[in-house]
């Protein structure tokens, strides 16, 4: 085979096989919206029954804690400290927790509970659809 044969080959095998990827990639349908409407956008980041009452959860890939203040109020914030920018690592006892210096914010507004942190979490949109919480 010639080598202007063979880079014709290889391009077209090259190029179905995008194709193929591109197409199995798709959106087509409802894939992926779960069983409960969730928004597509974004996608599920947790169920409501994972975000205890009075607590939360860190969601350190999504770089946002979702809080729970009062049973059925959910609120998010950015998980990065506003004192030096650390991640928050957890939610204790009604505060979202910096472990770098200890800075703890309130889970109901983000607010500033204890320093050495001066400004408060600021906050992320969220959407409650059944049981699915999702970037609003």
């Amino acid at each position: 085979m010639s080598g202007v044969a063979r880079r014709t080959v290889v391009a077209a095998a090259g190029g179905a096989g995008l194709a193929m990827a591109l197409t199995a990639c798709g959106g087509g349908g409802d894939a992926g919206t779960g069983d409960d409407g969730a928004a597509e956008e974004g996608g599920t980041l947790a169920r409501t029954g994972d975000i205890p009452v009075g607590g939360g959860k860190v969601l350190a890939d999504k770089g946002m804690v979702i809080t729970q203040p009062k049973a059925g109020e959910f609120k998010a914030f950015s998980s990065k400290c506003t004192h030096q920018g650390c991640a928050v690592s957890s939610v204790k006892d009604g505060a979202i927790v910096c472990p770098c210096h200890q800075s703890h914010f309130d889970i109901s507004d983000g607010s500033v509970k204890s320093g050495p942190a001066t400004a408060p979490l600021p906050p992320e949109p969220i959407q409650v659809v059944g049981d699915a919480i999702s970037l609003g």
